[in-house]
């Protein structure tokens, strides 16, 4: 099971076994992560699960679809490496993958 490592706004770390299939926001929510309120509850509609990933990961993860980059542009500061949780599905190759979690306010 890959292990995704959450790192929250406090800057406390969270390593956390994540299902093949889930999406990198249902690892957190289902862990009870601070940080990630998921409003939509994973249909890319709020932005709410906006978060950084870690640079060296970037080139791992498919690019975001038409639908999560206009979500992002809700989304507060985003940047280069900002990305919608519910948008990132979890596999093998994302086994270590460093998600920091943006200011996600409802």
């Amino acid at each position: 099971m890959p292990k995704i490592n959450y790192v929250t706004q406090d800057g406390g770390k969270h390593e956390i076994d994540v299902d093949i299939g889930y999406t990198v926001m249902e690892g957190a929510v289902n862990n009870d992560l601070d940080g990630l309120p998921a409003e939509c509850g994973g249909a890319c509609a709020c932005a709410t699960c906006h978060a950084y990933i870690d640079p060296e990961w970037l080139s791992k993860l498919p690019a975001p679809d038409d639908m999560e980059d206009s979500m992002l542009d809700a989304a507060f500061d985003r940047r280069d490496n900002s990305r919608l949780t519910c948008q990132i599905e979890v596999t093998n190759e994302l086994d270590g993958l460093v998600v920091h979690i943006a200011e996600n306010e409802c």
